[in-house]
């Protein structure tokens, strides 16, 4: 009884601290941020909120023979950051598919390769919305399981439930090429399926009886109206930005606009209940970026906008080279920009530290950075799992 009563005590003292702020003093994230310089008002914030990017790439390899990868300090980094979860994916296209069998293969061997990580790092995959919000509790970081496009299926609708027991929750129906039976029509290719493919709504429907979050990024637009008819639980579409937000390089503005939406389309998105997140690109600073969020928050509203940096929070695996092409051509150093936390020039603390501290001097409160921040993305994932 009297310990119980020590714990209730501590506990109302620890309330009773929350009132004033100062029970942030004590939290674990707080207290890192305090020594790591962060201004207090930023540390608070993070602290308090659930931080989720919705799009994230952690690198492994893809080939057998590569496996297990590289040791990648996932837990460090994600602390650093300031997230509290990252949707955690991956891709099979990058290099060309060229039989049959290959596509699943490397989707398998980069689950195996993550379950590695996952474990080295004592770092779990969110299954249901319970999982989030207990490692939120417990301040434990947490990755939920993705893939960027069904190339893995190759027509067969019954691997989503191999890929569902093996922990994804989170599907980007298509990516930068067409799998060998094709879902729909990619944003920045021809059109060649009119929209969404018989398969391609097969697929949605199947996730909607499982429990997977679908994600309509690279779609066309035809794609994703056809496909917000068919799905049953809200969408996303994780990583873009407004056509009209297009930065200060005009190279990279002509390359990129494709890949953005308009504001006509992010309404039909939102309308459906849908969330938007927005990406990293075409910004050179943070405040542009929390600029860019305000600029889709005008347009859909705050309750419709979340974080998908489309960047990659460990380093990029390029896999072994030979020792003569070592010496003759070097690895590449890691670029401003491809890193999470290391998204702009001079940036001096970790992302959503930043993303914070920049979106409250472009007047966002607390409730705001709190719904963007995560808020929005844990409501369209718990609706999509139903758990």
């Amino acid at each position: 009884m009297q310990k119980e009563n020590q714990s209730w005590s501590r506990r109302k003292f620890v309330a009773d601290l929350g009132k004033t702020g100062a029970f942030l003093m004590v939290h674990p994230l707080f207290s890192w941020a305090n020594e790591n310089g962060i201004a207090p008002r930023v540390a608070k914030i993070v602290a308090k909120t659930f931080g989720i990017d919705s799009h994230n790439h952690v690198d492994v390899p893809l080939v057998t023979a590569e496996l297990p990868g590289p040791n990648v300090d996932l837990a460090t980094d994600l602390k650093k950051s300031g997230l509290g979860a990252i949707v955690m994916t991956f891709a099979v296209d990058y290099q060309k598919l060229t039989y049959e069998g290959q596509a699943y293969e490397r989707f398998i061997n980069g689950l195996d390769a993550m379950d590695v990580i996952l474990k080295n790092n004592q770092i779990q995959r969110a299954l249901t919305i319970k999982d989030l919000q207990k490692a939120h509790k417990q301040k434990q970081p947490i990755v939920i399981q993705s893939v960027e496009g069904g190339h893995f299926l190759e027509g067969k609708i019954e691997r989503l439930q191999i890929a569902y027991d093996r922990g994804l929750r989170h599907l980007g129906l298509l990516h930068d090429n067409d799998a060998s039976v094709p879902l729909g029509d990619i944003y920045t290719n021809p059109p060649r399926w009119g929209g969404l493919t018989e398969f391609g709504s097969a697929v949605i429907k199947t996730c909607n009886r499982l429990g997977i979050l679908i994600d309509l990024t690279h779609c066309s637009n035809d794609t994703i109206n056809a496909a917000l008819k068919v799905s049953t639980q809200p969408i996303m579409v994780s990583h873009t930005s407004l056509d009209t937000q297009l930065g200060q390089n005009a190279n990279m503005a002509k390359m990129m606009k494709p890949r953005l939406i308009s504001k006509e389309q992010a309404k039909i998105v939102a309308d459906a209940g849908g969330v938007i997140g927005v990406w990293k690109h075409l910004t050179d600073t943070p405040w542009e970026y929390a600029e860019n969020i305000r600029a889709m928050v005008d347009v859909v509203g705050v309750e419709h906008v979340c974080i998908g940096t489309d960047t990659k929070l460990t380093p990029a695996y390029r896999g072994p080279r030979k020792p003569e092409d070592q010496a003759q051509n070097p690895a590449p150093t890691e670029r401003i920009g491809e890193r999470s936390n290391l998204v702009w020039k001079d940036q001096k603390e970790g992302f959503y530290f930043t993303v914070v501290d920049a979106m409250l001097k472009v007047g966002f409160n607390e409730n705001e950075i709190a719904k963007i921040g995560g808020g929005n993305f844990l409501r369209v994932f718990k609706a999509a799992t139903g758990k």
